[in-house]
């Protein structure tokens, strides 16, 4: 056969292949369906090894390297869970008949929480200066309007969000108000002043980013300032989802953000300036690359092309930020000591003991 009528039939099993996709995703809804009826959770985990496993022994009959049969039959799962996850939501609305505002609407977690909460039949309405495009009615002014929403989410940068639930808190609106910011030290005045009001508030983290589609794996934090009904309320929002739920005080919630967010932030940040200040170019270093700095790459590169303005507030303004960076600044002149001292012996006792700490990850 001659290439092009090869490529021909690569093409016809190609349009094949999402044909059963398109099958296997039909099938997937009716599940899902099924499962809501049946109060069956969304995820099986069983179901999940016994489905991968059965892939890897077909694909070995039929001389395929078994990870591949793996690797996509994952990605089909994922996807059927996230479309299972997102009819569950849809299903079991909490938000009928309600008004919610989200202040901040325009920006990417706020256009996040705008999509999560129609889904789940609130009307939403947003407030933001930005002209960027969104499917939801605007309000001008909100600081002018009546705050009469039965929920409020404040979803500006966190240099903006502290003096917005001072304003929210000089108003007493009656809807449950809650802020999502990555960082609570600089809102922690706002929230404090919120609860003094008698208002309803709560803090939470969503710790994933807006282009999350299954929040099974991913976690929420919830900050209970005071308020508990309110963080119950808050929490009723992620009920029917696969997100794991986290509850803890603002000042843990930081001490711990400046290591998950401030260490990982600043190890990426120094790693791709020490690659910029060396001069030699990424292509280059890509020909001669090896599996650790392949990942190192990719994950530095995520960092590199994200929001600049966001990672310097979550550096600057967490009141334990501090104490990572120092940590990180003591780890590296450890290591160059070592190095530059010969000392094997302490380099490889460094070696086990970061071993032995992050077995515990298990």
């Amino acid at each position: 056969m001659t290439l092009e009528e090869l490529r021909k039939r690569l093409s016809d099993v190609d349009r094949e292949l999402i044909g059963l996709v398109a099958a296997r995703q039909r099938i997937v809804a009716e599940i899902g369906a099924l499962k809501i009826r049946t109060a069956v959770p969304t995820r099986d985990y069983e179901r999940e090894r016994e489905v991968l496993k059965s892939a890897q022994d077909h694909a070995r009959t039929l001389g395929l390297e078994p990870n591949i049969a793996e690797e996509v039959m994952a990605l089909l799962i994922r996807f059927s869970l996230a479309h299972q996850e997102q009819t569950r939501v849809a299903a079991q609305t909490s938000g009928a008949g309600k008004r919610a505002l989200i202040i901040g609407g325009a920006g990417k977690m706020g256009a996040w929480f705008g999509q999560f909460l129609a889904s789940q039949g609130f009307a939403v309405e947003i407030a933001d200066p930005s002209d960027a495009a969104s499917p939801y009615p605007r309000v001008a002014d909100w600081s002018a309007g009546a705050l009469d929403h039965d929920l409020i989410v404040v979803a500006t940068p966190m240099k903006i969000a502290g003096g917005v639930l001072l304003e929210l808190a000089a108003r007493r609106p009656k809807g449950l108000i809650v802020d999502i910011g990555s960082l609570k030290s600089p809102l922690r005045a706002g929230l404090r002043r919120l609860v003094a009001a008698g208002c309803r508030v709560t803090s939470i983290h969503p710790m994933f980013g807006p282009d999350t589609r299954l929040l099974s794996g991913r976690h929420v934090v919830f900050c209970d300032v005071g308020v508990p009904d309110a963080t119950r309320e808050a929490r009723a929002l992620f009920a029917s989802t696969m997100a794991e739920q986290l509850e803890m005080g603002i000042d843990e919630h930081d001490r711990l953000m400046a290591y998950v967010l401030g260490l990982s932030h600043a190890l990426n940040l120094a790693f791709f300036t020490a690659l910029a200040d060396s001069g030699e170019l990424v292509p280059r270093l890509q020909k001669m690359s090896s599996t650790t700095f392949d990942a190192q790459l990719r994950v530095a590169s995520l960092v590199a092309t994200d929001n600049p303005h966001l990672y310097f507030e979550i550096q600057t303004l967490n009141d334990y930020g501090g104490a990572s960076l120092t940590a990180l600044l003591a780890a590296a002149e450890r290591i160059r000591q070592l190095v530059q001292n010969g000392d094997e012996q302490g380099f490889v006792e460094l070696m086990v003991a970061g071993r032995r700490y992050l077995e515990g990850r298990a």
